[in-house]
């Protein structure tokens, strides 16, 4: 790798040191770094993960921040297909699994090849009402459907494949790929699934029957989520990715998902197997 793109979470590096510092090094190796102006780097309104910025010759595209850091930059650059090296300049990181003192050691292997590349599945979203697609996105964790405003249950119907499943009056639905099996859907009582497993997890927010359950699918399955007018009144939903990006739903509307098109790309230095973090992470949580 030759060619390297910087993103840095300025909340955790918030005059850039350790970004210059990566930076420094690279380029002390004979390397090309590429990052946004510090200007719009800064702007707390700015998306620092927007792929118009990235140059097409881009090899490697190195994330500086934490878990959530690394998650926006895998959904916001997934057309891109580019692999990303996470490196925790944060608190508990999951996902990243380098820290900064093992930073630069990490960057060495990358640059004499001693490195794989993990390839995470991701969810894409539509949202339609009256038969119109409202929102479209991808998650790399999960897409959740929880109420919005009243602190009152929710009523949806679960499809797969054209075919009913299941109904649900819960708080709410997290529909998790196997990389967010550790996130939402954990704390919710789901299963945890091996990153690179090929399925998807639905797991039901405290749901008012003692025997509803999460439910594995195929990753290859269409889950339609429709809002059940069962109700007298329309009230609101909101269907989140990632925790971040959402839109709101009210009875009627559908979200259709699927598995997304693109995989994210994981640069993994570390030689610990997937079940070797888990108990290192699971033992500080």
């Amino acid at each position: 790798m030759e060619k390297f793109f910087i993103v840095t979470n300025t909340a955790k590096d918030r005059d850039l040191t350790f970004t210059r510092s990566i930076i420094d090094y690279l380029e002390a190796k004979g390397k090309t770094c590429y990052t946004q102006s510090v200007d719009a780097v800064c702007n707390t309104n700015y998306n620092y993960t927007n792929a118009d910025m990235v140059p097409s010759d881009t090899d490697c595209v190195i994330v500086l921040g934490g878990d959530g850091t690394l998650i926006q930059a895998a959904r916001d650059l997934s057309q891109l297909e580019l692999p990303l090296l996470g490196i925790n300049i944060g608190t508990l990181g999951f996902l990243v699994d380098i820290d900064k003192e093992q930073a630069f050691p990490a960057i060495d292997c990358v640059l004499a090849g001693d490195y794989e590349i993990d390839e995470r599945m991701m969810l894409e979203g539509n949202a339609y009402r009256e038969g119109q697609v409202i929102y479209n996105n991808v998650a790399l964790n999960d897409i959740v459907i929880n109420r919005s405003g009243a602190l009152r249950v929710i009523d949806f119907d679960i499809f797969v494949n054209n075919e009913y499943l299941t109904s649900y009056t819960a708080d709410g639905l997290i529909i998790s790929t196997p990389t967010g099996s550790t996130a939402y859907n954990l704390s919710a009582g789901g299963p945890i699934a091996q990153p690179n497993s090929e399925l998807i997890i639905l797991t039901p927010v405290c749901p008012h029957k003692i025997n509803q359950r999460s439910i594995i699918l195929d990753s290859f399955d269409e889950i339609c989520v429709k809002m059940s007018k069962s109700r007298s009144n329309q009230e609101e939903r909101v269907a989140s990715f990632d925790g971040e990006l959402h839109t709101n739903l009210i009875s009627g509307d559908k979200v259709i998902i699927t598995r997304a098109p693109k995989k994210a790309k994981i640069v993994k230095t570390s030689k610990l197997s997937f079940f070797q973090v888990l108990g290192k992470k699971m033992s500080v949580i």
